[in-house]
């Protein structure tokens, strides 16, 4: 087989990692990769979220298979473009893409078909809307601008002076484009985070390793939200109980709801849980996999995943196939001194070379970039160290000590990655 992989972060690192070990890969392509990546992958320059340049690439090599990372390309019809030319794909199409394309179409779907979710107090379509609107409401108040803000269009906003803040930022200023022309507002909801991410064909489906996410930038769980500072992988996370609950209440309403709609969903779903004391209720759809979750599952996973996500492309997808190490996956995420704020790029990173001795640890790189010989950061988040291990304890030991190793100029990381595993512990991870 040979693998076409879209976009150029962590997340698709780990997803070439894993093609990578398949006996069936013969060679993996990677618009626009890292410097990572490159290692394993040939890297193509090309923009992830550009769907004609990237089609036309794919009918030049005419890949055994293509799985799509990042939820840009797929909002903006990468996988209808390449379902019309007969290449194999791994990727929900535009219209499903819009349960996170846009946050009032999700929301919108979740009431229609009765699946547990925060109260919505309304939709602003200008900010006179909101002048009304932000007087009348309950605070703490959660805001989400309506389309794609890569990490940056959602406030849980503690006032009336906040919220104002927000809009003024959305729809004044216009500092989220079009993406913040229409501005979403729910009840907070309270309790503990988890996600959820299964896979399906468009018929069946499988749930992914369970996994958390760690958001906020500083240990802790404060400071401001990031795109993730780091994640674990253990079975701990989901009792048998609230599996279920999960399944019945939401998965499965979740696919039905979709077919009613017309809607066949084929690819991965992250679907983003709050365990209140109501129950599960969904937060938020993403349409492809998290990040840094899939670092952290990925080094559970137990099986060909190459195999398995040509089913998922053919649809012939076998449930079974997907199989899970027991014990642990760490991902401890190395960021840009400044992020998720301003920060600089082009430092040298050190030490990835001695990696290698610590058993079980696989670096995946994120916000990189090779300059000559010499991988160079590129982005807020630059490295994802994760490590696998039989135990909790030991798997976050081990990833540790790697990162200990790595240095570039302004690094910072969380210290408390994996270490808060109940569902006690506050909202807002």
């Amino acid at each position: 087989m040979n693998v076409f992989v879209i976009g150029g972060g962590g997340r698709e690192h780990a997803l070439v990692w894993k093609l990578r070990e398949s006996p069936l890969v013969e060679k993996v392509w990677c618009a626009p990769g890292n410097a990572g990546i490159a290692a394993e992958a040939e890297c193509v320059a090309i923009d992830p979220g550009d769907v004609s340049a990237l089609t036309a690439f794919a009918e030049k090599i005419r890949p055994d298979l293509t799985v799509v990372g990042p939820e840009l390309p797929l909002v903006n019809g990468v996988a209808d473009a390449f379902r019309a030319c007969n290449l194999p794909v791994v990727g929900p199409s535009q219209i499903a893409a819009q349960l996170e394309g846009s946050k009032i179409f999700s929301k919108e779907f979740l009431l229609r078909h009765q699946i547990p979710t925060a109260k919505m107090f309304g939709i602003l379509m200008s900010p006179e809307d909101a002048d009304l609107a932000l007087r009348e409401v309950l605070y703490p108040l959660v805001m989400k601008a309506d389309g794609l803000c890569a990490g940056k269009g959602v406030l849980l906003a503690a006032n009336e002076s906040e919220a104002r803040e927000f809009i003024d930022m959305a729809m004044r200023r216009n500092e989220l484009g079009a993406a913040g022309k229409k501005i979403l507002l729910e009840e907070t909801l309270e309790g503990e985070e988890l996600s959820f991410i299964i896979v399906t064909d468009g018929e069946r489906y499988a749930p992914l390793a369970p996994t958390r996410d760690h958001k906020r930038i500083f240990d802790g769980n404060r400071g401001p939200n990031s795109g993730g500072m780091g994640a674990f992988s253990i079975d701990d996370l989901l009792p048998e109980s609230l599996r279920k609950t999960i399944t019945e209440t939401i998965v499965e309403p979740t696919l039905r709801g979709l077919s009613a709609d017309g809607i066949r969903y084929q690819g991965f779903l992250y679907i983003g849980l709050m365990i209140t004391s109501d129950g599960p209720k969904v937060l938020e759809f993403n349409c492809r996999l998290g990040d840094p979750e899939t670092q952290a599952i990925m080094a559970r996973l137990d099986c060909d995943l190459a195999e398995v996500l040509s089913d998922v492309a053919s649809k012939r997808f076998d449930p079974g196939k997907f199989l899970w190490k027991p014990g642990a996956g760490v991902c401890v995420v190395l960021a840009s001194e400044g992020y998720p704020g301003k920060y600089a790029v082009g430092k040298p990173i050190s030490g990835l070379t001695g990696i290698a001795v610590y058993s079980g640890v696989k670096v995946l790189h994120a916000g990189t970039k090779l300059v000559g010989d010499v991988a160079v950061t590129s982005g807020g988040r630059v490295l994802g160290v994760t490590g696998y291990s039989s135990s909790l304890e030991s798997a976050v030991s081990i990833a540790y000590s790697a990162v200990a190793s790595i240095r570039f100029d302004g690094m910072h990381y969380r210290k408390d990655i994996g270490t808060q595993t109940g569902l006690a512990h506050s909202a807002g991870d």
